[in-house]
């Protein structure tokens, strides 16, 4: 009985210390746009805009460094001769393979999403690009979010900003558009229609909970306060998205789940990665977060906060503000 106890007791404290132990920001470089996967090695991998390195972690919490360069050069190369800079990178398993979507960017009339494919583990090499904004005409084509459907095995891209949020059938291994395939505008307005962008959406993540799909989408101006993280939700992934008071995400309506005010320390949450359940048994989600008096004015490093579902299904964060 008495090592029964104990054993119990070591359980709970080992559970207490990894919730105590959450110290925000959890990596406190720029990290700006993050996502995570679990590896085979057991361990979970983050990259982030700019993808030069990846970090590596036991237990979501405590981050470092990996040596394993996450792009191989030859794809660098192909890389910079489309576009100036890489954003918003998305790791998803389509079909039993693990691909990267990145935002291969120049402006957002010439902004671009290639699909990479991984070729050893944590590391990626280009195979195409998938979509084009000089071909659609579809501006800000940037911040993939890939996933497959389990009911119907189809595989879904989801993207887009100042020209809206889109959705958009994949092959069945993720490594191009289905042939026939159409664009479909899912949430959000444009920017000439909302030009203080509390109603332009980005960083799209879809999450599924209960019966429902949920799509996580940030607004306002990523630079300060007026940024933040919503939600809107969804039975199907071809439904129409709405929020809580069951207005349309497509009309530029969704549900705050994280904010914060001028002059908070923490300031502009948003663009979240993926959700986790911890060894604590509670779920968590990744985004980036300012910090007020950094030495880097526009720096966003990593942070994660538990995430809660109400009674009707809604996903919510203890105060509402990163901390």
């Amino acid at each position: 009985m008495f090592r029964t106890l104990s054993l119990l007791l070591t359980i709970l404290m080992s559970s207490l210390a990894s919730a105590q132990n959450i110290t925000n920001p959890v990596w406190p470089r720029d990290w700006p746009d993050p996502t995570i996967w679990l590896g085979e090695d057991g361990r979970y991998h983050c990259l982030a805009t700019m993808p030069t390195r990846s970090l590596v972690s036991d237990d979501l919490f405590h981050w470092e460094m990996s040596e394993v360069p996450p792009i191989d050069l030859e794809s660098w190369n192909t890389m910079q001769a489309i576009a100036q800079r890489f954003w918003a990178p998305d790791v998803a398993t389509v079909a039993g393979k693990r691909n990267l979507y990145l935002t291969l960017y120049n402006s957002a009339e010439d902004s671009k999403i290639g699909v990479f494919q991984e070729f050893a583990p944590g590391q990626f090499h280009f195979v195409r690009v998938l979509t084009n904004s000089l071909e659609t005409g579809i501006h800000d084509t940037i911040d993939p979010e890939v996933v497959t459907d389990p009911k119907t095995k189809k595989v879904w891209l989801f993207f887009g900003s100042v020209g809206g949020v889109h959705r958009i059938e994949l092959s069945k291994d993720g490594l191009s558009l289905k042939e026939g395939a159409k664009y479909e505008h899912v949430a959000g307005l444009k920017i000439e229609q909302n030009p203080n962008r509390s109603k332009v959406f980005e960083g799209s993540y879809l999450h599924k909970h209960g019966k429902y799909w949920y799509l996580f989408v940030s607004s306002g101006n990523y630079t300060n306060h007026t940024y933040q993280l919503k939600v809107g939700r969804a039975k199907k992934l071809t439904d129409v998205f709405l929020d809580k008071e069951g207005n349309r995400m497509d009309e530029g309506f969704a549900t705050t789940v994280l904010r914060s005010d001028e002059g908070d320390r923490f300031y502009g949450p948003g663009h979240c990665g993926e959700i986790f359940k911890a060894k604590d048994g509670k779920e968590y989600i990744f985004y980036h977060c300012h910090i007020q008096g950094s030495r880097r004015a526009n720096s966003r490093p990593l942070f994660l906060s538990q995430i809660q579902w109400d009674k009707e299904g809604w996903p919510y964060i203890e105060g509402g503000k990163p901390q």
